[in-house]
């Protein structure tokens, strides 16, 4: 393994406030987590967001599930 192949430094999770069509970072991090799946999502891939839950999906799908859940879809 050389320094280009070295995992990323692990980064930690990032505060954001989420607003129509874009979002803004309250705390500095790599990362938000998917209020369905809990998985990881970087900031440069994230798409999916509720305004209104304040809360990040990781995938179309999730961002349904979701609102399913909460009897909306």
């Amino acid at each position: 393994m050389n320094i280009s192949e070295r995992l990323p430094t692990p980064a930690p999770e990032a505060v954001v406030d989420y607003g129509h069509g874009e979002f803004r970072v309250i705390k500095p991090g790599g990362f938000v987590r998917c209020a369905v799946t809990g998985a990881p999502i970087r900031l440069d891939d994230l798409r999916y967001w509720s305004v209104e839950w304040q809360e990040a999906y990781a995938s179309p799908e999730a961002a349904l599930l979701r609102l399913r859940r909460a009897g909306r879809a």
